[in-house]
């Protein structure tokens, strides 16, 4: 056993590079002889084991999760899912039923599902091709670095709640350069599952309803002219929602392409709402809009090939900051344990306060992306890590001057496989209504730093490098993955909505499946962890650590942020004989296999 192996009782400090401001002792790892060559010893997925939960955590391990012999689709909306399963079934491929599921979620999943906002997709196809797709938002031209900010230069709620926080919205773009390049089916043919959504309507049950309840002050003040509210009432549970504009507005697009919403119609419709109230999207942003293919990311994780996003996200090159560190180990601790969780807050500081840092619009600044991901300077960081204490972040000095994402996954008989986030950032985005054309428009904007230096909405504390600025792209977190198996054959599809959480979230997925040996079912019903450099405390799930484990940590030095639920995930694993799909058990979704 290496000194590695037996030293582990954890705790850290910041990247090597802070070190020595936090008068933190470190200790130097001894080197793992076996990382060297992991990557060329590509194993196979070892055979599962039984998941052992905290006696106080709600989801039970030993569960089950959907099998399909051919193909497979998770998402947070069964319905969705539902659809993408009948373009398969019509002969569609992964791509084809990934742009389905795409559009069904922005009739039957309001809240993140869009037209309205943006997203990533990651594409492994069969013979071996990769490409990632970035259509995530872009400011406006007439945004400004301090429009957001008050006398005082405070942030205020413009950039998330009305018209001044979105930006150009990129979804209908990207979907289409997708099956334009990678799908087999016309735009018409893979709309058809959604228009016939939006016309005959869907029961909104009682998970809807809620998300509806805890944004109604929002949405009363910027769309009570939607199909959501009734005689200035919200729906009621059980409501059957039709949604007409929506409706002509996908038509629309499904016959005459992207450019229908870019510079058509329903372009005007989006200006029209925007000059209601302050917005600054104009015709121009619009019709200058353009999706961006990028490299995807590629790096090796004990031997399985890892497949991410590249910045504008932060996902991929964050998540494989974690790996690369986590991967000098030999093992890691059990599941639950206090040195665990010690282990996972220490790596995920140091990537995040790297994303935080490093990280924003390569088109803005020069992102050192190779570095951040290379195996050397994960072992320089792991270096630093302190094995009996946590170290504390460096504060905003160090820096340069909810949930309402989601993700699906979708693997075809063929074996090509997407991974898609999507989003318009907090829930129904910035409340905004398009009037005549019947969707949300995002609040993408508040992930651009409103104010340097201070926290976003979701705590985020980003430097100058994400300021705001015309036709930049806001750094997002969402985190696309497919992992690879021995045989370069796809093995898990992964990805999560939740803010910096969905880093975490998709990162602890992987790890149950590939260190822990979980069935998919329990590695995603496995209590979860997050830390994010600041604000300086390790989040974890009520119920999802012992006691013991809790005492531990505090006396190790980590402040304890205990939440309800972290993230929302959805995954696929190749299994003997076929697939399973685990929609995210905290939460509504479904699963389509056949």
């Amino acid at each position: 056993m290496s000194n590695r192996s037996r030293s582990l009782i954890l705790a850290a400090t910041v990247t090597a590079t802070a070190l020595a401001a936090c008068h933190v002792t470190s200790v130097t790892p001894t080197p793992n002889a076996s990382n060297a060559t992991t990557s060329d010893a590509a194993p196979t997925l070892a055979p599962r084991r039984a998941a052992t939960f905290p006696a106080g955590w709600r989801l039970p391990a030993g569960q089950h999760a959907t099998f399909g012999a051919h193909a497979m689709i998770a998402s947070n909306s069964q319905l969705a899912s539902d659809a993408g399963r009948e373009i398969l079934q019509r002969g569609g491929n992964a791509v084809d039923a990934a742009v389905a599921v795409g559009f069904a979620l922005a009739v039957a999943y309001p809240a993140a599902g869009n037209i309205g906002g943006g997203g990533f997709m990651l594409i492994r196809l069969a013979d071996g091709r990769t490409a990632a797709m970035d259509y995530r938002e872009m400011a406006p031209h007439a945004a400004t670095h301090d429009m957001y900010l008050d006398a005082q230069g405070n942030p205020q709620s413009t950039s998330t709640e009305g018209p001044l926080a979105s930006g150009v919205p990129g979804s209908v773009a990207g979907m289409a350069a997708a099956l334009a390049k990678y799908g087999t089916m016309s735009l018409a043919q893979v709309m058809a599952p959604a228009i016939r959504l939006a016309e005959q309507g869907y029961v909104i049950d009682s998970g809807a309803w809620r998300g509806l309840r805890g944004d109604s002050a929002k949405l009363a003040r910027y769309a009570s002219a939607s199909p959501f509210f009734v005689s200035g009432h919200l729906v009621a549970p059980g409501t059957r929602l039709v949604q007409p504009d929506l409706a002509r507005t996908l038509h629309r697009i499904a016959e005459r392409g992207p450019s229908e919403f870019y510079t058509g119609a329903t372009a005007d419709s989006l200006v029209a709402e925007m000059q209601r109230d302050r917005g600054i999207i104009t015709k121009a942003d619009l019709a200058g809009y353009q999706a961006l293919w990028r490299d995807p990311l590629k790096t090796t994780y004990r031997g399985f090939t890892v497949l991410g996003m590249p910045p504008v996200s932060s996902g991929g090159t964050t998540s494989f900051e974690i790996l690369n560190q986590l991967e000098t180990f030999d093992t890691l601790p059990s599941f639950g344990s206090a040195a665990y969780a010690h282990l996972i807050a220490e790596t995920e500081r140091r990537a995040f306060i790297d994303r935080n840092a490093k990280l924003c619009d390569p088109a803005f600044c020069t992102v050192p992306v190779a570095q951040l991901t290379s195996k050397a300077y994960a072992r320089q960081l792991a270096s630093t890590i302190d094995l009996a204490h946590a170290s504390p972040t460096p504060l905003a000095p160090v820096m340069p001057s909810s949930m309402h994402t989601t993700h699906y996954s979708v693997v075809d008989a063929h074996g090509n496989a997407v991974s898609t986030t999507t989003t318009l950032n907090l829930g129904f985005g910035s409340g905004v209504w398009v009037r005549g054309a019947g969707f949300f428009m995002n609040d993408e904007m508040d992930d651009l730093a409103a104010a340097p230096g201070k926290p976003n909405a979701f705590g985020l504390v980003q430097g100058e490098q994400n300021a705001v600025q015309p036709g930049k792209r806001p750094l997002s977190s969402m985190t696309p993955t497919i992992v690879l198996d021995s045989a370069q054959r796809v093995l898990l599809v992964v990805g999560a909505a939740g803010g910096p959480t969905i880093i975490s979230g998709t990162t602890e997925v992987l790890l149950n499946v590939i260190d822990h040996r979980m069935s998919l079912a329990d590695a995603m019903r496995a209590p979860r962890l997050h830390h994010q450099a600041l604000p300086d405390s390790l989040a974890f799930e009520r119920g999802g650590l012992t006691t013991s484990a809790m005492d531990s940590l505090r006396a190790m030095g980590h402040g304890l942020s205990p939440r309800g639920s972290l993230v929302n995930v959805n995954a696929i694993l190749r299994v003997k004989g076929g697939w399973e799909g685990q929609h995210e058990p905290r939460s509504a979704g479904g699963e389509a296999g056949y």
